[in-house]
């Protein structure tokens, strides 16, 4: 590998073109749930300090409220790259309050799954389909899973680099799809020798109890609230980590643009036949629209299509002569939205 790597080097240097390596583009997205000073889960919603979930370019969150998520710009230079982290990391703490962000990628301490609030992005129509989204994936997954966080690494290679290469490979492939190729090889290589990032430097070797109640598992008791393994890397990457078996089942194809979007098509569109189970709709609902049970908050956009009784209150015959005869007939339904908010349990009449 390091012949092949000194002949590649040899022949950019050869056209004058190593200055054109110098485009790599690199980004960092890192994740943490907040914590309080016990190291729980916080209760508190997303700090309004650090502006909208939905609309901030390097602060939002992830898949729970507490779930926040800092996002760096590609940078060419990756010392410029980890100082800009260190910006928005520092930004986020000062207006934190008393609350702290928990550092590894496995949970904090956790109260079962009614402690984690899925994320809430304002009631605008691209909020409300993150939300509904998060919450499909509680149905699928659970919540637990979701507290796992993580770091994404963005990798980009620009242009010039890609035409010289193109190039000096002679290749007749059209440059767009010489450029493909040479991403899906990075692609392989990642898979190939991926596994040297968690074992070398994988530091994640404990969970806290409260993340495996009720599930099976082989860890080994650690003090009094804590499992590990004594020689793990990342229980992150185990199957206890961030792993599905419906995902296991998906083979994605890496070898072709072609095949890419082929194995991606048959895994949109085969069912599966767990998630068949649980349905779309419970009690006239729509299942991902359900955070919780019958006697919970519902918060519906544009509910007035989804069942026949709703399309019959548009006209319902006590309210339309009421409202015909306050704006007159140029009427147009436009947006709908249903909140329905339970009463306490004690103010309640039988």
């Amino acid at each position: 590998m390091t012949q092949t790597l000194t002949r590649t080097l040899g022949k950019i240097e050869q056209v004058g073109a190593a200055s054109s390596l110098l485009s790599i583009r690199r980004g960092l997205e890192k994740e943490s749930l907040r914590v309080n000073q016990e190291g729980i889960i916080s209760q508190r919603p997303h700090p309004s300090r650090l502006g909208s979930t939905l609309t901030h370019p390097y602060i939002t969150t992830d898949y729970s409220e507490a779930l926040i998520e800092l996002i760096t710009p590609p940078h060419p230079d990756a010392k410029t790259l980890l100082q800009d982290m260190t910006d928005i990391h520092q930004f986020t703490y000062r207006n934190l309050g008393d609350e702290l962000l928990w550092v590894n990628s496995m949970p904090c301490i956790l109260h079962g799954e009614d402690s984690i609030s899925i994320a809430n992005y304002g009631t605008s129509n691209v909020g409300r389909m993150k939300t509904i989204y998060r919450i499909g994936l509680a149905h699928r997954y659970g919540k637990l899973m979701q507290t796992i966080s993580g770091i994404h690494f963005n990798f980009s290679i620009g242009n010039d680099f890609w035409s010289n290469w193109w190039t000096i490979c002679g290749s007749i492939v059209p440059l767009r799809d010489f450029k493909s190729e040479g991403y899906f090889g990075l692609v392989r290589n990642v898979y190939r020798y991926g596994w040297l990032i968690p074992y070398l430097f994988g530091a994640s070797p404990a969970v806290c109890r409260t993340f495996l109640q009720g599930r099976k598992h082989h860890l080994e008791l650690l003090g009094e609230s804590s499992y590990y393994l004594p020689y793990a890397t990342s229980l992150r990457l185990s199957d206890l980590g961030y792993q599905s078996d419906a995902q296991a089942a998906i083979k994605v194809n890496l070898d072709s643009t072609e095949t890419y979007i082929e194995s991606l098509t048959r895994a949109t569109t085969e069912s599966y036949p767990p998630y068949e189970e649980i349905g779309l709709r419970v009690d006239g609902e729509y299942r991902k629209e359900i955070d919780g049970g019958p006697n919970d908050r519902t918060n519906l956009l544009d509910f007035i299509g989804r069942d026949e009784a709703y399309v019959q209150l548009v006209d319902w015959y006590k309210t339309f002569p009421k409202v015909f005869g306050l704006m007159g007939w140029h009427i147009q339904l436009y947006h709908t939205h249903q909140i329905v908010t339970p009463c306490e349990p004690e103010g309640c009449r039988n």
